[in-house]
């Protein structure tokens, strides 16, 4: 049956509707896509198309880009580091929940070197948030130009670094997994600190490569994980033998209530289909974020009925884009 649940990060927000609204694209709303009956989509308490005329048929207001200062910025290796950002205490609270990020730049850089970065750590008593920034392409190159003390152009709130958000959500005092690799590390420690505060015992398998060491232990200690290091793709793109005996000895002595994957596209795939349908997935989802609003098309994916989505915005069962993805 091609039926799939979705629900929008952005709907009953302050930025809904949105420009997919006024080119006849919303996601949720079936009147803003042509359609000639109301037929919402996970009802969000607000009437998406009401506020759309209301709003005199435009958009809302979209986020806005503010000067913020970096505050500290530490490398833990030559190409990784950790930028401390203050923030107005109203976004400090909107990007405290897991799959959050933000847009950086510098002040003197044009608009297309805006790059996402996911948000690893929040101090809403501080108005501060830290991220960790891998130094890889022209973006970060240029980010790792801006000095502590300096301004930094930041753009936010986003939400949707995670596809299965519901799962994490609804995990309680229960046993989740969470697996990641590289730079996947920075975006779970919100997943862990989520998962830590509702009761739940918590596994993290973790791939250090390319790092010398897991630059999250402090973090990995503090919720009270199990830690266990191991590969989590091998170089035909597979999981490895050890991993598999790792994740069933979980699952068979242990009632797992969900698995959460950060890593690339190919590693979450491989794990979703070795767990299959037994278990609750989520995995990230920040593999071709662009402009973040849906607009730009960078995000789309085809999901496994052939239907083009916005992923940027979408929050659908990972499952349903996994399947239906060109991964390497």
């Amino acid at each position: 049956m091609n039926y799939e649940v979705r629900d929008c990060m952005d709907a009953g927000s302050e930025f809904c509707p949105c420009h997919l609204a006024e080119s006849g694209e919303c996601l949720l709303c079936s009147q803003l896509r042509g359609e000639n009956f109301c037929d919402c989509i996970n009802w969000k308490g607000v009437c998406i198309y009401q506020e759309f005329i209301w709003n005199g048929t435009k958009p809302k207001d979209g986020r806005c880009e503010i000067e913020s200062v970096l505050l500290n910025k530490e490398y833990v290796y030559e190409d990784l580091v950790l930028y401390t950002i203050s923030v107005p205490h109203k976004l400090a609270k909107e990007l405290n929940r897991p799959g959050s990020f933000v847009f950086l730049r510098k002040p003197e850089s044009e608009y297309f070197f805006s790059t996402p970065i996911s948000v690893m750590e929040v101090n809403v008593e501080e108005n501060r948030i830290v991220l960790a920034i891998e130094i890889k392409g022209v973006k970060t190159k240029n980010l790792d130009g801006i000095k502590v003390g300096e301004d930094i152009m930041l753009k936010g709130p986003y939400w949707n670094g995670i596809l299965g958000m519901k799962n994490l959500e609804k995990t309680k005092d229960g046993v989740a997994v969470v697996i990641s690799r590289g730079i996947g590390q920075a975006p779970i420690v919100p997943v862990l600190k989520k998962l830590y505060s509702n009761g739940n015992k918590i596994y993290v398998i973790v791939d250090k490569a390319p790092y010398e060491d897991m630059f999250i232990k402090k973090y990995v200690d503090k919720y009270n994980c199990e830690y266990i290091e191991t590969k989590v793709i091998d170089d035909k793109g597979e999981i490895p033998p050890e991993l598999k005996n790792i994740l069933i000895s979980i699952l068979k002595n242990e009632k797992v209530n969900v698995i959460h994957t950060s890593a690339a596209d190919i590693v979450n795939y491989n794990i979703m289909k070795l767990v299959g349908e037994s278990v609750e997935f989520s995995c990230c989802n920040n593999g071709k974020m662009c402009c973040g609003e849906g607009v730009c098309g960078s995000c789309s994916v085809k999901n496994k009925y052939f239907t083009i989505e916005r992923s940027c915005k979408l929050q659908i069962d990972p499952r349903n884009i996994l399947e239906g993805r060109k991964l390497l």
